[in-house]
């Protein structure tokens, strides 16, 4: 992906929603005493626009709503803009930017007002931003897999911090994992959790295929419930695949895999080829992986009319 000063260069990005205004890129900025900066106390989303054969639609928008509400409850944080008028901002970002496909980066945060941990007195502070913005982890990763590795960080348990809720803070989880599979000259990383089982990516939920069917692993693994997800499973059941959606998945099972692959908002739907070093089957992108990631690919550009509630356009 290009930086934002390449884009801004290239004029490909102008404005940003912030608090009720359209402002200027540059001037979307935040005091340095601002309570999110300090404790991480944000819930953002991460949701794509897509060029479809029927014009410029974002992709289960209403859903990221949803999770974008729900994951500020545990830390007593109130939205103080409606679905609407959410809605109508991003929509309106994405006109004035001119932007065909993009990646939609809402954020909510505690804002400045006191330093201590808690945030009483504290403004909730809503921005969204839109950005052109590729396959995340490479066109080349669509087709022909990324080679990953399991970390030696551990995925947080939901009875230590929320792990359903999209929250700024726990980020830095996925930044070690991912930066420890990048020093070691990985593409990405797969997390366990503190139970030793298959958690996610650091920012991607993982499949497993086995002798013709899918496993991915359940809420009760300390994962997010990831939309793309969530459309995968709903996909690869319309296909007539058996989905089992709440398994328990070991680190050993990553080995002997038939097919495994990542999906994500932004990763979409990534073959994996090697976990630590070990190839997967034949090391190509699978037969079922391929097949899901035609449907996901024939959904979001509109090639079929299924699901058309998924959508928002413009």
């Amino acid at each position: 992906m290009a930086s934002f000063d390449e884009m801004r260069e290239a004029g490909d990005i102008e404005t940003i929603w912030q608090n009720g205004e359209f402002v200027d890129w540059d001037e979307a900025t935040t005091h340095v005493l601002t309570h999110g900066l300090h404790y991480g106390t944000g819930v953002f989303e991460g949701a794509r626009a897509y060029d479809t054969e029927n014009g410029t639609a974002v992709f289960r928008w209403e859903e990221h709503l949803d999770r974008f509400y729900a994951s500020g409850k545990p830390y007593e944080m109130e939205v103080p803009f409606s679905r609407d008028e959410l809605t109508e901002a991003t929509l309106e970002l994405l006109r004035r930017q001119d932007l065909q496909s993009a990646y939609i980066r809402p954020i909510a945060f505690f804002g400045y007002n006191s330093l201590g941990v808690s945030p009483e007195g504290c403004p909730t502070d809503v921005a969204i931003a839109a950005w052109p913005w590729g396959a995340y982890l490479g066109e080349d990763a669509l087709k022909n897999g990324i080679d990953v590795m399991v970390s030696s960080w551990r995925k947080h348990s939901s009875s230590q911090i929320p792990t359903n809720a999209k929250t700024t803070g726990l980020y830095v989880n996925s930044l070690l994992a991912g930066e420890e599979a990048r020093r070691n000259g990985y593409a990405e990383a797969i997390v366990l959790n503190k139970e030793g089982q298959v958690a996610e990516g650091p920012g991607e939920n993982i499949f497993l295929v086995r002798d013709g069917e899918i496993y991915t692993p359940g809420l009760s693994q300390s994962i997010l419930d990831g939309i793309t997800r969530d459309t995968v499973i709903t996909l690869a059941r319309e296909e007539g695949y058996t989905v089992h959606d709440q398994a328990t998945i070991s680190r050993g099972e990553l080995h002997t895999a038939d097919e495994l692959f990542f999906t994500g908002s932004a990763a979409e739907v990534t073959p994996i080829r090697q976990v630590d070093n070990v190839q997967i089957a034949d090391g190509n992108r699978g037969p079922i992986t391929e097949d899901l990631q035609s449907a996901f690919f024939d959904l979001v550009e509109r090639k079929t009319d299924a699901h058309d509630d998924w959508f928002t356009y413009i």
